[in-house]
């Protein structure tokens, strides 16, 4: 599955938040045993993260719905510009499991407004 392209606009000092469904063959994927992460960087290249989303798979986790969210505390402590993202299940681990699958589902840029009122 080739991952899908979705720039965001997410306020500096605001609440982002931004709930997705995964669909496979037309179907909402079940994500239970899945879990999720999403990052932000300054470039592609960027050897460390500018600031993680708290990405959250919703129950019921048969529902294939994600919620992605930025705290107005994090978006606040970051330079106002244009950041790359992107958003990846991968299963969770078990004993039992002899290869851990990712799945890359949504990337793009973010950009993150300036705010005036501080």
């Amino acid at each position: 599955m080739t991952a899908a392209r979705y720039d965001l606009i997410i306020d500096q000092g605001s609440d982002f938040s931004l709930e997705l469904t995964v669909k496979e063959s037309g179907s909402a994927k079940s994500l239970s045993g899945w879990v999720a992460t999403a990052q932000l960087r300054a470039s592609k290249e960027s050897a460390s993260a500018a600031a993680s989303f708290n990405a959250t798979v919703q129950e019921p986790k048969a529902n294939g719905k994600i919620q992605l969210s930025l705290p107005y505390h994090v978006s606040d402590d970051l330079t106002a510009g244009q950041y790359f993202y992107d958003l990846e299940i991968r299963e969770a681990a078990s004993a039992a499991a002899s290869a851990v699958q990712v799945s890359r589902l949504v990337h793009g840029t973010a950009t993150l407004r300036r705010e005036v009122t501080r």
